[in-house]
């Protein structure tokens, strides 16, 4: 179960591996655990969102507002003050009226105001009246001619109308004629093809009694009509992901180091609540980068770590941080040393991490079958990570056999036909698996690797762990029964 985050899993795990090196007396360097942290220190903590206090630091420019607009509204009055100060004292009969024909130069966008309709036209509007309409009523204002200050006004305001209406026409896009629009739509129409008319996807006849999709035709998030092709071609694509036991490469492991360190991730998922795929591709990645890469054994709970962390990118809506991963390895691992380990494996692997893992088979099979069947077979499957001899097992093969097992073990029966359709295997494929299975869980438990049983023994997965285990002569009757079908 869950344990609490003052724990240090890692301790466990690094005294497990150490103890395990000195039994077997393999000559190994000194090994310096490396601890940035103190074991009383508190857990590291990280901002889960971004600092906001800064907001009210952050200057908003709306896009319709311009300063420059702003500038030049201030500048109109005082330009229009400024010229007409000393015209006071020339024209003394004239100074009470010079405010009224200053008072009506600002009248002049408000008759503009129905000319802007054109949203182009307004871009160019506002520069033009400001140059002519601060000189036209100062040079109209400071001759002596014998106009009055109405006509003066009335004056200005067809001048810049005028200028306006040029404007809005220059801007005006030209309108296609109705030849040229006629000419435009048969090119068209000529150019047009039609597109290519794709066949309807056909769903692969499955007999009615093996269709075990049907039940979940109404839900697209099941994708029941792809549901058999996506299988078929999950089974195709184990062949290129077979391994071996490849632990004649490896001079510094053995299968049991390799077992604690799946047991300790069995511990990391739990804790960190990750999905079960992450789990079974967290252990795929690491099999398959210690298969062509010889390790250190000081680097192999840092292998680990890092394969999970790129498991739980793949497969976790959010997952934990490289800074968890720090943590839950008891600072034993720099930040560098972890980023530059997923550049090694993801390397390593050819960016290629979508590999078949049993689990995804497991849930395939058992369709048809009840909750608690299912968490046997999950708990059967698990327990088989430990076991090295089980590595060039495909995981379909290895999925039907714990299925098998657990059918067996709650007396629902044999391989049926069903079973034999969807998973491709006879009972004559499946049998030596299935063996092999029965006698890891008839043989005595190891002490050092305990994640796995205390997790199935929770009321949660139905205590499935505590259940008793059947005699192998149970499973050979079954056995020959569907070899007998």
């Amino acid at each position: 179960m869950p344990f609490a985050r003052g724990k240090k899993p890692t301790t466990v795990l690094g005294s497990r591996i150490t103890k395990l090196g000195q039994s077997e007396n393999q000559e190994d360097g000194p090994h310096v655990k490396r601890s940035s942290s103190p074991p009383h220190g508190a857990p590291k903590k990280r901002a889960a969102f971004v600092d906001l206090t800064n907001a009210h630091k952050v200057q908003i420019c709306l896009p319709g507002r311009k300063k420059i607009a702003v500038k030049k509204a201030t500048k109109k009055p005082v330009s229009v003050a400024t010229a007409k100060v000393p015209q006071a004292p020339v024209a003394t009969a004239t100074v009470p009226q010079a405010p009224v024909a200053t008072a009506t130069v600002p009248q002049a966008p408000v008759a503009t105001a129905t000319v802007p309709q054109a949203p182009v036209a307004t871009a160019k509007v506002p520069q033009a009246p400001v140059a002519t309409g601060n000189q036209g009523p100062l040079k109209k204002l400071s001759s002596g001619s014998s106009e009055g200050p109405e006509q003066a006004e009335v004056v200005v305001l067809e001048e810049e109308q005028q200028q306006l209406v040029k404007a809005s026409e220059e801007v005006e896009p030209k309108v296609a004629s109705e030849v040229e629009v006629e000419e435009l739509t048969t090119t068209v129409r000529e150019l047009e093809v039609a597109p290519p008319c794709l066949p309807a996807p056909q769903r692969p006849e499955i007999p009615e009694e093996f269709d075990v999709d049907m039940q979940n035709w109404d839900d697209c998030c099941m994708a029941p009509e792809y549901a058999k092709e996506i299988f078929d071609y999950l089974k195709q694509r184990e062949e290129k992901f077979v391994l071996s036991n490849y632990m004649s490469l490896q001079p510094n492991l053995n299968p049991g180091m390799r077992a604690i360190l799946v047991d300790w991730l069995v511990e990391v998922q739990e804790n960190f609540e990750l999905n079960h795929e992450t789990l079974y591709l967290a252990v795929k990645m690491t099999d398959h980068f210690l298969a062509i890469s010889p390790v250190a054994r000081e680097t192999l709970q840092l292998i680990g770590s890092t394969t999970m962390l790129i498991a739980s990118k793949f497969e976790e809506r959010s997952p934990p941080c490289v800074d968890d991963f720090m943590y839950i390895c008891d600072d034993a691992y720099k930040r560098e040393e972890i980023i530059a380990m997923e550049t090694s494996i993801l390397q390593a692997l050819g960016f290629d991490i979508s590999i078949p893992i049993p689990y995804r088979f497991l849930r395939r099979y058992c369709a048809g079958v009840g909750m608690d069947t299912l968490t046997l077979a999950r708990y059967i499957c698990e327990l088989s990570l430990h076991e090295a001899e089980l590595l060039p097992l495909r995981g379909s093969l290895l999925a039907a056999a714990c299925l098998l097992v657990a059918l067996v073990t709650k007396d629902l029966g044999g391989w049926s036909p069903m079973l034999e359709y969807h998973s491709g295997y006879s009972v004559d494929e499946v049998a030596p698996v299935a063996r092999s299975l029965q006698a890891m869980l008839l043989g005595p438990p190891d002490s050092r690797l305990k994640a796995v049983r205390s997790k199935y023994a929770h009321k949660v997965f139905f205590q499935v762990a505590s259940l008793p285990v059947v005699d192998m002569c149970v499973l050979e009757e079954a056995l020959s029964q569907g070899d007998g079908k």
